[in-house]
């Protein structure tokens, strides 16, 4: 056994830990959410990681999301976590996809191979399609909702996505896959609280954002201009739903480890 993670499998056993590093899992979205969710995972033992997402490293990422520091703006956010993963375990396999996963790319993921997706994506469309697709196939899929707009972690919950309430992003997800057909329960974390969000006239989503342009791309990097509302978040709550997504995997194997 690996004496890194000593407390790891005094906790869980080893047959759930070599478990642990025998499954696969992808997890869509590596910002506020996803980012911590691939730590705790890589800190639990998980060798088999791959990480999916498009955006550069952002200076207003810095306040929630864990590769984002003043020496990463600019970055491709899954190589710079992929690199901080590897530091923690330099044994893991960790593959890093600068993609977006959408309907044009949906078909260059095979859900099947993984044992476990975590969608961590914001856009909605995005997200829709996902879930579709792995609600379709044979992996296990947990969700996140919006992490947004909230301040107190003791409102923060995980449900079927069918007895989800309170969150509008969770209300827009259950109205689009209802009319997409898909009928398949998967467990979600979401909180019913909603804040309201203080408009600034400055950096993103104004016009003059200040997300830095991609090397070599005449474009500017980001999705910010595109979003109809920057809603304002805070790490504590961004992390708490990324590590409860984490710990809906150990559990899960723990659930289903035969001792």
């Amino acid at each position: 056994m690996d004496i890194k993670f000593n407390r790891l499998v005094r906790l869980t056993g080893e047959e759930v830990f070599n478990n642990l590093q025998n499954i696969k899992v992808i997890i869509f979205g590596v910002g506020g959410v996803g980012s911590w969710c691939a730590e705790s995972l890589v800190r639990s033992g998980i060798v088999n990681l791959t990480i999916v997402d498009s955006d550069l490293v952002c200076i207003t990422n810095i306040n929630r999301q864990l590769q984002a520091t003043t020496k990463t703006i600019g970055q491709v956010k899954v190589e710079t976590l992929k690199q901080r993963l590897l530091e923690i375990n330099p044994a893991a396999d960790i593959n890093a996809l600068e993609m977006i996963y959408s309907r044009e790319t949906r078909d260059k993921f095979n859900l099947d191979e993984y044992d476990y997706v975590i969608d961590a994506i914001d856009s909605l469309s995005c997200k829709v399609e996902l879930i579709q697709h792995a609600t379709s196939s044979d992996t296990v899929l947990f969700s996140s909702f919006g992490a947004a707009s909230k301040i107190d972690p003791g409102r923060i919950k995980v449900k079927q996505i069918w007895e989800t309430h309170g969150c509008p992003l969770g209300r827009l997800v259950r109205n689009r896959i209802k009319k997409m057909g898909v009928k398949k329960k998967f467990l979600c974390v979401f909180s019913d609280e909603v804040l309201p969000t203080h408009d600034l006239n400055i950096g993103c989503g104004s016009g003059n954002c200040v997300c830095p342009k991609k090397q070599g791309c005449d474009e500017i990097h980001e999705w910010c201009s595109s979003k109809k509302q920057i809603n304002g978040s805070i790490t504590h709550i961004t992390g708490i739903f990324g590590l409860t997504l984490a710990g809906l995997v150990i559990q899960d194997i723990m659930k289903n480890t035969k001792v």
